[in-house]
């Protein structure tokens, strides 16, 4: 069986978890601790981040690239168009949702993090220590908030743009490229859950999200467009897929 070895609250992860759902592969989760855990990591792997996959003999480290290993181990239904145009846009929107959007992404859910403890609390690992993670908890907010400034007023501002730009222009059941689901929605999808937490990250975690915008006007239909892709993944039809 594939195994997934992963940080639960990476969106990257996500962004694979989302992809073996959407091939109808079955693999197993396994949580790495940070810090030991990554040790370990590093010796399957040879490098410290998550995600990456095991499949048999091949490990295969970095979410786009295992994306593309699962879409050569079941080529349907296809996440990667055929079309060239269609494929060039789909490459452009998934490499800005993995660095431009997820660099503000992070920074953003750092900030969150800073000012609500409650949430500081839930985003640590489940086999975090209780001494440590009350320690973590009780943390001045204002103590840590300055590590929310990494996220400047133009890095907001631009990544609030972007996002209302696409939630202006996408329905309910659309995609980002062409009329088919693809790895440029799956992307952006992933990053979206970190900025509202969907119901599938758990009770705890569910319906939280990034003051400002998680709960603006303009972004509601994005993150129910993100709610519904989820769905939709689970449901896929190889028929019509791209």
């Amino acid at each position: 069986m594939l195994e997934l070895h992963q940080f639960r609250h990476s969106a990257f992860c996500l962004k694979v978890r989302m992809t073996l759902q959407a091939k109808g592969l079955s693999f197993r989760e396994v949580e790495v601790t940070p810090g030991i855990g990554q040790i370990a990591l590093f010796r399957l792997s040879g490098q410290r981040q998550v995600p990456v996959l095991v499949d048999g003999d091949d490990v295969v480290a970095d979410s786009s690239a295992i994306c593309r290993h699962l879409e050569a181990l079941r080529p349907d239904p296809a996440l990667i168009p055929a079309d060239a145009r269609q494929r060039a846009q789909m490459h452009l929107i998934e490499d800005w949702a993995d660095t431009t959007l997820a660099a503000a992404v992070r920074a953003a859910l750092l900030q969150a993090a800073a000012d609500d403890p409650q949430l500081r609390n839930v985003l640590l690992p489940d086999d975090v220590p209780s001494p440590v993670r009350q320690v973590m908890s009780g943390l001045p907010g204002g103590w840590l908030s300055g590590l929310g400034e990494l996220l400047g007023q133009e890095q907001r501002s631009s990544m609030l743009s972007s996002l209302c730009a696409i939630a202006d222009g996408l329905d309910l059941n659309g995609c980002l490229v062409g009329n088919a689901i693809t790895l440029a929605d799956i992307a952006v999808g992933a990053q979206l859950s970190l900025l509202r937490f969907p119901a599938s990250a758990g009770d705890a975690l569910a319906g939280r999200g990034v003051p400002g915008i998680s709960d603006h006007p303009r972004l509601q239909e994005l993150f129910r467009w993100r709610d519904q892709l989820e769905t939709r993944l689970i449901n896929l039809d190889p028929a019509t897929a791209v």
